[in-house]
This record gives C-alpha cells, sequence and structure tokens, in this order.
C-alpha cells in the first residue's frame, strides 16, 4: 500500500489545471476550427498602423532632408504627402514672377506631374528614387499643380516653391 501525501496530491492538481489552461489558452476554440479561422498568430491593426505610422515619418524625413539640400529663394509654399494621395495644390503666386518647384519621393514607382495651364509649366515624371526633380513655374493667372503616384507607386512625395 501506497501512501500520498495531501501536499503532493494539490501540487500535482495544480500542475495538470495550469497546463490544460495553457494548452487551452495556446489553440482555437472549436467554432475557431469549424469556421476555417487561421490559428496562427495574428498582427493587432493597431500595431500594423503604428510601423506603417513609423516608416511614413521616416520617408517624410528622408524627402524633407532631400528638399533641403537644394533650397534656394524665399519659400512660398511646401508640404509633404503620401503617393497614394498625391499633390493637389492651386498656390497664390504672383503674376508674371518666376517660381521653382523642387519636388523628391521617397519609395517605389514613380509619380507623374502636371500644371493647370499647361503653359505653367512641363509635365515631368518624377522618380520615387530620393532623387529631386526641379520644375520652374511662371504665373500669369492661377495655377494647378498635380503630381499623382503611378499605380503600385508607393511612399512620400515631398515639394518646396520657392521664388527664384
Amino acid at each position: 500500500m501506497t501512501h500520498s501525501n495531501p501536499r503532493t496530491k494539490r501540487f500535482a492538481a495544480g500542475a495538470i489545471l495550469l497546463s490544460a489552461l495553457v494548452i487551452t489558452g495556446c489553440s482555437g476554440s472549436a467554432d475557431d476550427e469549424g469556421n476555417g479561422a487561421d490559428s496562427s498568430p495574428s498582427i493587432t491593426p493597431s500595431s500594423t498602423r503604428t510601423a506603417a505610422e513609423t516608416s511614413e515619418k521616416q520617408l517624410t524625413q528622408q524627402a524633407q532632408a532631400a528638399l533641403a539640400a537644394v533650397q534656394g529663394g524665399t519659400l512660398v509654399e511646401a508640404g509633404a504627402e503620401r503617393v497614394s494621395d498625391g499633390i493637389h495644390t492651386e498656390p497664390e503666386l504672383t503674376s508674371g514672377k518666376a517660381y521653382k518647384l523642387n519636388l523628391v519621393c521617397v519609395g517605389t514607382g514613380s509619380a507623374q506631374l502636371t500644371f493647370s495651364p499647361a503653359s505653367a509649366g512641363k509635365k515631368a515624371t518624377v522618380p520615387c528614387d530620393r532623387s529631386v526633380v526641379q520644375q520652374r513655374i511662371t504665373a500669369d493667372k492661377a495655377v494647378r499643380i498635380d503630381v499623382d503616384g503611378t499605380e503600385g507607386s508607393t511612399g512620400v512625395i515631398a515639394w518646396q516653391i520657392d521664388t527664384v
């Protein structure tokens, strides 16, 4: 006949219960398995958003640093946008005065620069390779500047308009 210590029984029961909880916590429920739910760990939307925001901030800083290296004249207007959002602005420019538009895209793909009216500046492709694209603008009347990312392009476009 063997004798068991009550303390040993409680310890063993606790260990079994703890093991059962750990195993249950690590596996999907019967409902998850029945619905074909993926049992792999998932990334929460907030952590994905935080990583994307950090990356976007870094890209914006890189783009703005590239613009700062070529700055000249008096700043009229500037900004930074996601490539997917593009740039759509109607700056207040003085008729007959010359301006310089500097653009830099950091990411992948490219974007297309257009002016309205077309006589305000030249159409151009802005590669998302950190190179600065410069464009001279002459304003005889209101000018609209549009920069739209090509399909599949990602990253940040920074821009700046200076007086010449």
